[in-house]
């Protein structure tokens, strides 16, 4: 498993004088929380570490940006993304604490604030890695997303950024906002403009987080098929383990128009064909059949992704 440095002993540390303090006779909410300090932003919103001073812990704490606050739709989705968050138990996933609102009547949750380093942080330093280590990280993810599906729900943000992996040995599956759920007869809700990028002539210089997805959706996605399935997120891992075996992204381009229609058109070379690094022909072709443009040609689930990758690709050939 990756190694990383542990977070401070005194960080999160515990001591009889937390544990002991006595409750408030009267609990108020809107003094629970303090000590906020941001430690990320997304497109809308904003993820803060703060101290939850009735259980005497630092927490993950996630709004919406001051100006979407009032913004219905936004405070909609926050609310649905906290919710799937939390009825997705499972080790590769983040414990969700609370859904509240703050003292304006903004809507917020708090959940498990894990120290570590995303796949993508991990990526920029490859050569420290062995792909022994970064397969290990990749089978929880496929264990996080065989859980998700499951369930119901596929995540259709799945990209180095939203992978962290901790310093005892967790690894996490992050931000389900973008994530679809579907009624019990198997309809769903279409979100307007929230699984697709815009596609405008610009430099990808300075759009990270956007340049971070496109990256790694799936045909179906950029066209926002309203028939979107689980498979897409076999695409998205596809993409990742690509990345992992040839240290580029199976899509290119310099701007956003030409990485989606790099998505939509181009078949990626072998993975084997671009790195000077020996690539595993079993892991070669899983991630080939994950970037089918058809979803029909790829994996159907994870479960059957899965079987092949509990094989030892280390030295067994492809058939596949």
């Amino acid at each position: 498993m990756l190694e990383f440095p542990e977070p401070p002993k005194s960080y999160g540390s515990v001591f009889l004088e937390e544990t002991d303090k006595k409750l408030p006779e009267k609990i108020d909410q809107r003094t629970r929380y303090a000590f906020f300090s941001t430690i990320a932003t997304g497109g809308k919103s904003l993820i803060k570490s703060c101290k939850d001073l009735h259980l005497s812990r630092f927490v993950c704490y996630k709004t919406l940006k001051p100006e979407f606050a009032d913004d219905e739709i936004e405070q909609q989705r926050l609310i649905r993304e906290a919710r799937v968050t939390a009825m997705l138990q499972h080790p590769n996933t983040v414990p969700t604490y609370e859904l509240g609102r703050d003292t304006k009547g903004n809507p917020y949750f708090t959940m498990k604030l894990v120290h570590g380093y995303t796949l993508r942080e991990i990526l920029d330093y490859r050569e420290r890695y062995d792909l022994t280590q970064l397969m290990k990280l990749l089978n929880q993810v496929a264990y996080a997303l065989k859980y998700a599906h499951n369930h119901g729900v596929a995540h259709r943000d799945i990209k180095p950024e939203n992978i962290l992996a901790g310093p005892f040995g967790e690894v996490l599956v992050l931000d389900w906002g973008l994530a679809k759920v579907w009624h019990p007869d198997g309809t769903a809700v279409e979100d307007v403009d929230v699984d697709s990028p815009a596609v405008d002539d610009i430099s990808l210089t300075g759009q990270g987080k956007l340049q971070g997805t496109v990256h790694y959706m799936s045909p179906e996605q950029i066209n926002k098929d309203p028939n979107i399935d689980a498979r897409t997120d076999i695409y998205s891992f596809g993409a990742v383990l690509y990345e992992v075996l040839s240290g580029k992204c199976p899509a290119n381009g310099e701007k956003i128009h030409h990485i989606v229609e790099s998505v939509l058109r181009d078949i990626p070379p072998l993975p084997s064909e671009i790195t000077k690094q020996h690539v595993p022909p079993l892991l070669e072709t899983v991630a080939m059949r994950c970037l089918q443009k058809d979803a029909a040609n790829r994996f159907q689930s994870v479960d059957e992704l899965l079987m092949v990758l509990r094989q030892d690709w280390q030295s067994t050939l492809s058939s596949y």
